[in-house]
């Protein structure tokens, strides 16, 4: 899947995927949906899930897959392979056919992701 208009759902998003791109992202979005009650979008051409905010997103690339979160940083002691994105807490795991990730831990991230929101609030509302 390569950058382009933004899917019109989160079944479009995901339909629109093929190889491991899609059984990744398929296993990710239903253990994302699993570890808490999110919302899910498409925002910024990406698969978002919203809890208070927004918390986890799903972008499909050439060559990889990302798992995003917005309080990412504080997730690496979970998760060494995220990396630090942007200025803020974002982080991201990257992905590729060799490079995967299991359900459970994405699973564990989503759910510590859900409460991070839930205690610390929207981390997209600015101070």
């Amino acid at each position: 899947m390569t950058m382009g208009p933004a899917a019109e759902s989160p079944d479009a998003y995901i339909a629109a995927l093929s190889s491991w791109q899609r059984e990744r992202c398929e296993m990710m979005r239903a253990a994302i949906m699993a570890a808490a009650p999110f919302e899910e979008t498409i925002k910024w051409t990406n698969l978002v899930f919203l809890a208070n905010g927004p918390c986890i997103l799903i972008r499909a690339e050439e060559n990889r897959v990302l798992l995003g979160f917005w309080r990412g940083k504080r997730l690496r002691d979970i998760e060494p392979r995220i990396r630090a994105s942007g200025k803020y807490e974002l982080g991201n795991l990257v992905l590729t056919a060799e490079a995967e990730v299991s359900p459970a831990m994405v699973t564990r991230l989503a759910s510590e992701a859900f409460r991070l929101n839930a205690e610390l609030g929207n981390p997209a509302a600015r101070a």
